[in-house]
């Protein structure tokens, strides 16, 4: 098939209101599966506002957020995370960011999700929403066990632009073969990405992206009237 137009969708904060990672290890923390439950909400939170600022590593997120996957075997991990997706994702999941979805696919676009968050937590998600393409960090994974590591280039920051254009790559396909490129975003940390689209769209955007956007006339898009997750 031929695609003439591109569509890129940030997920958390963008299609969902929430933040999938956060709420992820809320969840292991709160149904005891996160070691002492305290001190692993503690670390969750410090990393978010770390995140927030824009002065948080892929490396140390991982350490903790990757820690999570490599303390369980993975048939476990699976069949929580169905749960997870039950109680706190599919409820989530807004008419408004379903429709955004459905208008690219049902347009014939070639459309994919970009998060920074790793693929185990994202894969269930970014399916739910119909969306063929994901590009997430990956998790490294050996012998039957997640090691708690990052495998490759992490979708984040600058490595969102650099996943991008691997995946076009592997299609035979540029940015620049396509008549627009648009990219959903609602942080300042996805700035190197929305800067090399054709149609930069801040979504339920960060103060901090409020402002590039205002300043640079970029739309704005809301999708929920509130964010599950408190950010700055």
């Amino acid at each position: 098939m031929t695609y003439k137009k591109l569509a890129l969708f940030d997920l958390d904060h963008t299609l969902l209101p929430l933040d999938s990672d956060y709420q992820w290890a809320i969840f292991m923390a709160e149904t005891g599966r996160a070691g002492d439950p305290a001190e692993a909400l503690r670390r969750n939170q410090e990393l978010m506002d770390r995140y927030n600022a824009g002065e948080l590593t892929a490396e140390q997120a991982a350490e903790f957020m990757l820690g999570l996957l490599a303390a369980h075997p993975p048939h476990l991990l699976a069949a929580w995370h169905e749960e997870f997706m039950q109680k706190v994702i599919r409820p989530a999941m807004t008419a408004q960011a379903i429709a955004l979805v459905e208008k690219h696919l049902q347009a014939g676009d070639l459309c994919a999700v970009v998060t920074a968050t790793n693929s185990f937590v994202t894969s269930p998600i970014a399916r739910a929403f119909g969306i063929p393409t994901l590009i997430a960090t990956e998790p490294e994974y050996q012998a039957g066990r997640y090691t708690g590591k990052i495998s490759g280039t992490p979708s984040f920051k600058h490595g969102k632009v650099i996943r991008v254009e691997s995946w076009l790559a592997s299609l035979g396909k540029t940015l620049q073969d396509f008549e627009t490129s648009h990219f959903y975003s609602d942080s300042s940390n996805d700035l190197p990405l929305l800067e090399v689209v054709t149609h930069p769209i801040a979504t339920n955007p960060s103060p901090g992206l409020l402002a590039v956007a205002q300043e640079r006339t970029w739309p704005v898009l809301n999708l929920f009237n509130q964010l599950s997750d408190k950010k700055s």
